[in-house]
């Protein structure tokens, strides 16, 4: 399956990134650094974070074909909802 849209993030302060991290890494999810490419179960994020303007931009490069980018864009939007409120 093909890419999935770039999701942006606005307003995710330094802290609220290292705990999106840790708690990414808890979940097996092998997120290192300000930018990078990660997979787990088939499915492949790239991100980009930059403390200076405080975006996060996630996008899943790779999904399996019994997995909407719809659902894994939603996840994504979710868990971060959840970690910086």
């Amino acid at each position: 399956m093909g890419q999935c849209p770039t999701q942006l993030f606005n307003n995710i302060s330094p802290e609220q990134f290292a705990r999106l991290v840790e708690k990414a890494q808890a979940a097996g999810i092998p997120l290192n650094g300000e930018s990078g490419t990660a997979e787990k179960m088939g499915i492949e994020v790239t991100w980009n974070y930059s403390p200076e303007t405080q975006q996060l931009n996630i996008q899943c490069i790779h999904v399996p074909f019994f997995v909407s980018c719809n659902d894994v864009n939603t996840r994504i939007s979710s868990l971060i909802q959840q970690t910086i409120a």
